[in-house]
Parts: structure tokens; sequence; C-alpha cells
């Protein structure tokens, strides 16, 4: 049985006894003792890949449906042209019924025979799969009336991992997953107990506030190794995605990304006093970053314009920096970038949570 004798001043601590590594222990217990967090850290992440993985996997080229009228002259030939394609899903109908099916998006293309030896083509270029069969089709009938290519043409499929949609997937859901948990992780505990009246009993306990606020980062550091490794090896042993770079790297974009969004967190955190408040003000500082920072598509789908703004958000320079390492090997020279971005972002939300922070 512990020694319940009051404790000398001149009587060494034990490591238990330091206000940081309690403080430290009870973010722990938090965690576990909700199977909510649980399931949003490790397995909706994952059930997440797996359903995006499923929906755009690897798969043959798309059979795109095209319409023939078939009432005006020139039909028979065009349609033994167009049925060899395999790319092409032929239908021949009527011109009222082909346009019907066109402007209600059941077929990409309607091919109208103006005599025997021309066609027209109907259909709406802003649609990719349109523009593609316009161009499936426009070869095949040129190749049925006899062109010839001046160039001879060969294939060699090449697949690899890294080129797929699951191997861009991964990083930005370990990305997202990293700044969710921590961000919600940190600024819901810190505004409940605030709520709760409890951060007020803290500061009359011998603690100094900048530890209290350190737990919640110590907290998620070590709860970062289990969420990475658990990410990064169920994405490669179900998914076979590649890490190409050292786990050293790995681990320190991991570890700073965490860093930066914990002080983020701390940041929002500061200030409310419901969590109602909180909520909002997370869901307006990540949700931009969902949308532009290249979780599930590149973020260079956006204008130039804004492409500054997207390039120095934290979940950008994270994801970025993730991809680099796993799908091309890329070590700590090449995301010197990706790493400045994150720490600048935590040497300047750290600061001015600690200094602007509401204890009640």
């Amino acid at each position: 049985m512990a020694d319940a004798r009051p404790r000398g001043e001149d009587t060494p601590r034990t490591w238990r006894e330091y206000p940081i590594v309690q403080l430290t222990l009870a973010r722990y217990r938090e965690f576990y003792r909700e199977p909510e967090a649980m399931f949003w850290t490790f397995v909706f992440p994952l059930l997440m890949a797996a359903g995006l993985g499923v929906a755009f996997r690897s798969r043959p080229p798309e059979v795109i449906p095209i319409a023939l009228v078939q009432e005006l002259a020139g039909t028979s030939a065009a349609a033994t042209a167009l049925s060899k394609e395999r790319q092409l899903d032929l239908r021949t109908v009527s011109d009222s019924t082909g346009r019907r099916l066109l402007r209600t998006g059941k077929v990409a293309l309607l091919v109208v025979p103006t005599d025997s030896q021309a066609v027209e083509f109907r259909f709406d270029n802003t649609r990719p799969e349109a523009v593609t069969a316009r161009r499936i089709v426009d070869d095949a009938l040129q190749r049925g009336r006899g062109r010839t290519d001046p160039v001879a043409v060969g294939e060699d499929i090449v697949t690899d991992r890294g080129s797929r949609y699951i191997d861009f997937l991964v990083p930005g859901l370990l990305g997202m997953n990293l700044m969710s948990s921590s961000m919600w992780g940190i600024g819901f505990s810190v505004v409940d107990q605030r709520r709760k009246r409890l951060l007020k009993r803290f500061v009359a306990t011998p603690m100094s506030r900048p530890q209290y606020l350190a737990s919640f980062v110590l907290a998620r550091l070590s709860l970062l190794v289990i969420e990475v490794a658990f990410l990064v090896g169920m994405g490669a042993l179900v998914f076979d995605v590649p890490v190409r770079g050292s786990l050293l790297a790995l681990g320190v974009v991991s570890l700073l990304g965490t860093l930066a969004f914990g002080g983020l967190g701390l940041l929002v955190a500061a200030r409310p006093k419901t969590v109602e408040a909180a909520s909002g003000m997370m869901n307006f500082s990540m949700l931009p970053m969902w949308v532009l920072s290249g979780v599930f598509f590149s973020s260079s789908n956006f204008p130039d314009a804004i492409q500054p703004f997207i390039q120095a958000l934290p979940l950008t320079a994270l994801n970025d920096a993730l991809r680099a390492n796993m799908l091309e090997g890329a070590g700590f020279l090449q995301l010197a970038g990706e790493l400045g971005i994150m720490a600048a972002w935590l040497l300047a939300t750290f600061p001015i949570a600690l200094k602007i922070f509401r204890w009640q």
C-alpha cells in the first residue's frame, strides 16, 4: 500500500507526481473512455478509404452510350463501323427519340447521318464523356470509310502502385484525420471543461497554464504513433498503398502536422464558452481545408488566382508532404517547403492561444 505520510519539501517527486504527467494521463482517459472518439479516429478513415477505393478502383475504360438516328441515308454503313467499337454502347433510334435521350442525359452523343457521305454530331461539349464519344465515333467512321494512318502505333499498358486513386486518397485521409482529431480532440475538450467550470478549478491547483495546454498536445503526440501506424499499415496491407520514403520522414511530417493543428485547435478553443460556439468555429476553420487542400482530389484543380492561399493552408502542406513521401520517396530536403509552412502555423497559433486563453 502507498505511503500515506505527508511528503517533506525536500523529498524528490516521482515522475507520476508532476502536474504535466497527470494532466497528460487525464487526456488519455478522456480519449479511450469515449467509444465515439475511437471510431472517428481509427475506424471511420478506414471505412472511407474502402468505400472510395472501391468506387474509384482501377477498371476497364467506361462504355459510353450513344445513339444513331436510323431514319436517314447512311445509317447502315455508320452502324456497321460503330458496332465494332468496344467502348461504345450503340442504339439506333428515331430522330425524336434520339433528341429526348440526349436531352435527358441517357446518351452522351447523337449521331445523325445527313446523307451517305456526311454525319452530324449532337452533344454537350461540357460533358467529358460526350467529348470522348465524339472523338471515338469520328475515328470509327473515318476508318470505316477507308482512312489509313501514316504512322503505325503500338501500345504498352503500364500499371504501377502510386498511380491509382486509392494511392492518392490514403495520404489525404491521413492528413484529414490528423487535422480533425487534433483540432476536435483538443478544442472540444477544452471548451467542455470551460463550460463545466473545471478550468477555474484547475487554475487553483499547483499547475502552470502552459502545462495544462501542453498536456493536450502531448496526449495527441503519443496517440499519433498509433494513428499513423494504423492507417498507413492498413493502407499498405489492404490496398497495397506504397510507402517509398523513409518512415522517419513520414513520422516527422505527421508530428509537425499534428502540432500545427493542435496549436490551431487551442487557438479556436481559447475563447468560446459553449460547445455550440466552438463547433461552429471549428467547422468554419476546417471546411475550407476539407474542400481546397486536396483530400479527395488535387488542389491544382482550383484557379491559379487562389493557389497562393491554398498552398499556405496547413492541410495542403501536410497532404502534399505525405504524398511526396509515400508515393515519390521524398526526403527532408524535398519536403522543406511543406515543413516550413506547418512550423509557421505552429509558431503563430500556440503563443497566441496561450496569451488570449480564457480560463472561466
